[in-house]
């Protein structure tokens, strides 16, 4: 065997390397897993106790429910952890360029931008003037 020059083997720190790997691939596969069976019975769970009763929908497996878990993980908030920088953090490029919208705005042009957001939210100027 090759020594380094402390003395210690230098194949010994690959094999403990690839072992480590090795190791933390299964940890994560069994973590994986029991996080996956329980949500799936929580699914499995709560749809078959409220929506057949108020729905009037079927009852499913623990399968369909698993199923159900990925297609709204999919659809309402799949990947969001997996975009890297580009998305950023609150609102990513969307939020900025609104950002350096307003910075460009006049203080007259604000608050024309306020009043409109007030009559969309449901209050109108009025109203809003009386809440201040």
């Amino acid at each position: 065997m090759m020594r380094d020059e402390m003395g210690r083997g230098i194949g010994r720190g690959i094999e403990r390397g690839i072992g480590h790997v090795i190791g933390m691939i299964i940890k994560v596969a069994i973590f994986l897993l029991i996080v996956i069976a329980g949500f799936g019975q929580g699914v499995y769970h709560l749809w078959n106790w409220l929506m057949p009763t108020l729905f009037r929908l079927p009852a499913i497996t623990f399968w369909q429910s698993v199923g159900l878990l990925a297609l709204s993980w999919l659809r309402f908030g799949g990947w969001r952890g997996f975009h890297g920088r580009r998305w950023g953090r609150r609102g990513g490029p969307w939020r900025r360029g609104m950002f350096e919208r307003w910075e460009q705005m006049t203080p007259e042009e604000r608050e024309k931008f306020r009043e409109g957001m007030r009559g969309r939210c449901g209050r109108g100027p009025a109203e809003a003037q009386a809440k201040v």
